[in-house]
């Protein structure tokens, strides 16, 4: 059996998508961009079942997909999605010491994400989510 293309592309992927979602966090560094794609998986997979989690993460590339799981405690109560505001500062809380993640981040990770994975697989993994699930994700045209 030969290597899947997305785990021998992985680094290269994952570096236009760091480099991509800097551009659009307006960070000076991709050490910032990682505390923020990070709190922002944090604070959605606190929202989901281990179910619903590994359906979202397998729509990831490779190396997304472990950021999203890396440090994952299944067994930690489920918390109700909030007003988007609510949720950037969740977001801004995940390893605070190391997190200047700005306001709008969930919005711009969104925009990023859609642009770097396989939309159809990412669009059937939402369509098996709750609706707030899905809106956390949404992005305008």
């Amino acid at each position: 059996m030969t290597v899947p293309q997305e785990c021998w592309r992985a680094s290269r992927d994952f570096e236009h998508f760091m480099l991509a979602a800097r551009a659009a966090l307006d960070h000076a560094t991709t050490n910032q961009t990682y505390a923020t794609l990070y709190g922002v998986f944090v604070v959605f997979r606190r929202r989901l079942s281990a179910r619903q989690g590994l359906i979202f993460a397998a729509a990831l590339p490779p190396v997304l997909r472990a950021i999203f799981v890396e440090g994952w405690n299944p067994d930690e109560p489920l918390r109700p999605f909030e007003e988007r505001a609510a949720l950037e500062e969740e977001v801004r809380g995940v390893r605070a010491d190391h997190n200047c993640s700005p306001d709008g981040s969930i919005a711009a990770l969104a925009g990023v994400l859609w642009a770097h994975v396989d939309r159809e697989a990412l669009r059937r993994a939402l369509a098996d989510l709750p609706e707030p699930a899905r809106a956390f994700w949404h992005i305008d045209p």
